[in-house]
């Protein structure tokens, strides 16, 4: 019975984060209410207060649910360990990349949150969290970039901190024109021979 309760809480918990999800997704996350979101997991406003502390609370654990293996391997310190730091980054990158244009659902997670949230009042939250995950992210990048400067893989001349803001910027850019309108090109065509221009950019001659 107590198998049975934790089972049934737990799809309760999916049914809440899909109806999210798809709500956010149609309409912004603005302008949703927990009673929207009630309603379309067919769930009362209360079970979404048994699992969530508030609509924050739900946007940053739908969020996790796609991304927080995407998260983890882009904070690991093996990357610091590679023979070629630079091909490591470039694995990491378009295995995002790739993510985001063969996976509907991380596609739209995305959108949601590029193009769908404003990170105020109670957002603030996922913003901070976001941030500070950027932070160590960055941190790993630029130590990786060193890396690769001693093993003489990227040219001196490049500055570590700007090769790693200029590989994230287009990677950025790429996920917001992208998710703004698909139609415009092809990522999972196109993310590779991108990210190869610029890292080839780097390399030492």
């Amino acid at each position: 019975m107590v198998r049975k309760t934790k089972e049934e809480a737990l799809e309760t918990r999916h049914r809440i984060l899909d109806a999210a999800e798809r709500v956010f997704h149609a309409q912004g996350v603005a302008r949703t209410s927990l009673a929207q979101i009630a309603e379309a997991a067919g769930v009362t406003r209360g079970a979404i207060y048994w699992h969530f502390a508030n609509k924050a609370d739900l946007f940053d654990a739908m969020m996790q649910r796609v991304i927080a293996p995407t998260e983890a391997g882009c904070l690991d310190p093996a990357l610091l360990e590679a023979d070629d730091p630079l091909a490591a980054m470039r694995e990491l990158a378009l295995d995002f990349l790739m993510q985001v244009a063969r996976d509907p659902q991380h596609q739209r997670v995305f959108e949601i949150a590029i193009h769908k949230s404003e990170y105020v009042g109670e957002m603030a939250d996922a913003r901070d969290r976001h941030l500070d995950c950027a932070r160590r992210h960055r941190v790993l990048l630029e130590a990786a970039m060193r890396k690769a400067q001693d093993k003489g893989l990227v040219a001196r001349r490049h500055h570590p901190q700007a090769a790693v803001e200029g590989l994230i910027a287009l990677i950025d850019g790429l996920l917001l024109n992208w998710t703004l309108d698909n139609a415009l090109f092809p990522l999972a065509d196109y993310a590779a021979p991108i990210i190869d221009t610029y890292l080839a950019g780097l390399r030492a001659a």
